[in-house]
């Protein structure tokens, strides 16, 4: 599944809000387009945003006749949303590989690479993780930290698709992940594409599961991690690993380690974006509540002390985290 594409003069994205029921690309031929793909979540996922950013660069030089009107463009796409660090970290790689806009050869060469590097990564993050995954395990994940979510294979999906490919005989449960319901139309799908056994569960269905002893292992992804190794990732994941700690259930994220975030010591430094409060109020187009209003954080932090460990390409990073941190970052 190609779900982002550079076309030489455009960048071709598939449109993450219509799926699962229809399969449309969108063309982002300038940064306006390619900025409001990124805020209405037709693409996301912080990997996916980190090759989108660095795709946007080179959008940005094409359409820019001034250095001063590229850079106010390329500002605008890394600050498109504030959470995921992958997105401003792919800019700033392609601007580090050019010495001005017109630079347009180095900007894609760099672009892809991130692009390529990234498919890599994730297979490196999926093999380090199915070591965790014993035969028959009953694996717990939430949001969708898939294939459209990185550059095509995914960090928490990577872990179970490569555990599956191994023949360990797994089976996931999906959270649904409100509001925008990711995990049943996203990662459901992407399981089902695959052959791979899934069951979809309500949000809050993911304790009841644990207490009865149905779930062996609990892995998401990340959009920013911080140096003490909190984490921020889709809202609902930090009381998941509350609850994944009390029930002692393993608890582990997988993430490249473009997603750390060295400017954050912890996760009380990780600004927290907060969407509109119709994704809350309507589902599919019709109103769920009556006129009150809805709060709509898109993330938490969850504190590293509920964090088995941390997935990455070059290993497994477990407590203390600020030690082992800052020595795989070397």
């Amino acid at each position: 599944m190609e779900h982002i594409k550079f076309c030489g003069d455009h960048l071709k994205i598939l449109d993450q809000t219509l799926l699962p029921h229809e399969k449309k690309y969108i063309k982002c031929r300038n940064t306006e387009t390619l900025i409001e793909a990124i805020k209405s979540l037709r693409i996301r996922g912080a990997p996916a945003l980190g090759i989108i950013g660095a795709y946007g660069v080179v959008i940005a030089a094409l359409e820019s006749k001034t250095e001063k009107e590229f850079m106010e463009k390329v500002e605008k796409i890394k600050n498109a949303r504030p959470t995921a660090v992958n997105l401003s970290w792919g800019v700033e790689k392609v601007l580090n590989s050019a010495d001005s806009f017109k630079s347009i050869g180095k900007m894609i060469d760099t672009a892809k690479s991130i692009h390529e590097e990234d498919i890599q990564k994730n297979k490196k993050i999926g093999k380090n993780g199915a070591k965790l995954i014993k035969k028959r395990f009953r694996v717990l994940t939430h949001c969708n930290a898939g294939a459209l979510a990185t550059g095509g294979y995914g960090t928490a999906l990577g872990v179970i698709r490569t555990a599956f490919e191994k023949n360990k005989k797994i089976e996931v449960f999906v959270d649904e992940t409100r509001p925008l319901c990711q995990g049943s139309r996203l990662t459901a799908w992407e399981l089902k594409e695959e052959n791979i056994p899934c069951t979809l569960i309500t949000d809050s269905t993911a304790g009841f599961l644990m207490q009865k002893r149905k779930i062996d292992i609990v892995i998401t992804g990340a959009d920013r991690i911080a140096m003490n190794g909190d984490t921020a990732n889709k809202i609902g994941t930090y009381s998941l690993s509350v609850l994944a700690k009390e029930n002692n259930i393993p608890f582990y994220i997988a993430a490249p380690l473009s997603t750390f975030d060295r400017n954050s010591k912890t996760g009380n430094d990780i600004l927290i974006e907060y969407r509109d409060e119709e994704e809350v109020l309507y589902l599919y187009g019709k109103k769920v509540a009556t006129d009150v209003p809805a709060l709509n954080p898109a993330f938490d932090i969850t504190p590293n002390k509920y964090i088995t460990g941390i997935i990455t390409e070059k290993g497994i990073i477990s407590p203390p985290y600020e030690k082992n941190i800052k020595g795989i970052l070397k």
